[in-house]
């Protein structure tokens, strides 16, 4: 018998470890659990050196003027967070950007998990705060969807619905909540109801929640999945408390996955049930950003090509 190498005894563990590892980085970045003051982790969060405050204020003023020249009174807007590009997702949180908000224009109107009250909230921010909000200040991404008149107008008057808003609020908070369940609600799910309250003509005065998904599922909104691959893991993730199994089907579980509302599934639904609809995306790293129209997305690293616009910041 020929003696395995040592080096390889330990690989399974090695292999579960870093499977541990990513699921906590995965479930512990979708819709950011929040401060209320800071929409970052509950941990306190790092700080911003002045340059890089200064180029994250320099890419919201670009975004800024996007908006201002797009001239729709919302759109959707989302920003990367940490480690999410090894599940094939590069945006974690997205909420709804309103020209005539009551605070600031272009305030960013979305859900956050307040960590102090331990309970969702809905939280409007200035464009650069949400900016701001990415995880890594050294790279990150903005995707901006501009929707046409009517359905931008229709979004812009439920959104500021404050009433609607907050019935459309979950009880409950879940990082990672089965996008057609009402125990739980992360912050892309109150996103993608709220845009079935602004376009499926519903009547939300009785159960607004269930009446927006539905309309979702008749729509054929399709969340995104995420495949765990072990009962281990999936069981790792009862110890992270903003995270829960309870509220998946009883088939999802069994298959080790979960399908959960993400700014990708959003924006697909949007793309195929919105004629018109255009997006942009910018990127940017220590040097420049990158602007590019169209549904085609950026390479990682945020790299240009040919037709992108590039903004030098250094």
């Amino acid at each position: 018998m020929v003696p395995r190498a040592a080096g390889n005894a330990g690989a399974p563990l090695i292999a579960l470890r870093r499977g541990a590892l990513a699921l906590i980085a995965l479930l512990a970045v979708l819709c950011v659990p929040a401060r209320a003051e800071s929409l970052r982790y509950c941990d306190v969060p790092p700080q911003l050196s002045g340059e890089q405050q200064d180029r994250l204020l320099r890419v919201a003023a670009v975004v800024r003027g996007l908006l201002m020249e797009a001239g729709a009174p919302a759109a959707l807007i989302s920003r990367s967070g940490q480690n999410l590009e090894r599940f094939g997702q590069r945006y974690s949180h997205t909420g709804i950007t309103l020209a005539t908000h009551r605070e600031v224009p272009w305030a960013v109107r979305q859900l956050y998990f307040a960590c102090d009250e331990g309970a969702p909230r809905i939280f409007d921010q200035g464009l650069a705060g949400f900016v701001m909000g990415m995880q890594n200040p050294a790279l990150g991404y903005v995707s901006i969807v501009l929707l046409p008149a009517l359905e931008a107008q229709a979004l812009a008057e439920r959104a500021l619905d404050n009433a609607l808003a907050l019935r459309l609020l979950g009880p409950a908070y879940s990082a990672n909540a089965f996008a057609f369940s009402q125990r739980y609600q992360n912050c892309n799910q109150w996103v993608a109801e709220l845009l079935a309250a602004a376009w499926g003509g519903l009547d939300e005065t009785a159960a607004p929640r269930a009446m927006a998904q539905q309309w979702l599922r008749q729509n054929d909104y399709e969340p995104t999945t995420f495949e765990v691959g072990s009962r281990w893991l999936m069981w790792l993730g009862h110890f992270i408390p903003w995270v829960h199994a309870d509220d998946h089907p009883d088939e999802d579980r069994a298959a080790l996955r979960y399908r959960v509302s993400m700014p990708e599934s959003i924006e697909a639904f949007v793309r195929r049930t919105v004629p018109g609809t255009q997006r942009i995306e910018l990127c940017h790293d220590e040097r420049q950003l990158v602007l590019r129209r169209g549904w085609r997305p950026i390479d990682a690293g945020c790299r240009a090509e040919a037709g992108d616009r590039v903004v030098d910041l250094e």
